[in-house]
């Protein structure tokens, strides 16, 4: 087991780039991506550090194009065959 709690997952092609999602999050898991544009025309957010999030779900309550979903994971159920 990594340790992660949480899988942060982006709607790239909705992002605005603005940044605040990336003032909040207190594991830093977020970047600007400056190397790709999307669809509207905008450097969108992307995760940089999938392993470093713990689901606080800061950054998709101050997100105001909502554009990301937080998979919890259950370290119960990880590595356990079904």
């Amino acid at each position: 087991m990594d340790g992660r709690r949480a899988i942060p997952h982006i709607a790239a092609d909705s992002c605005k780039g603005c940044g605040l999602c990336l003032s909040v999050c207190p594991e830093n898991v977020l970047a600007i991506e400056a190397a790709q544009v999307n669809l509207k025309g905008y450097f969108p957010v992307s995760v940089k550090a999938e392993e470093n999030c713990i689901g606080c779900l800061s950054c998709a309550l101050i997100c105001p194009d909502v554009v990301f979903t937080i998979e919890r994971i259950d370290d119960h159920l990880e590595g356990r065959d079904e």
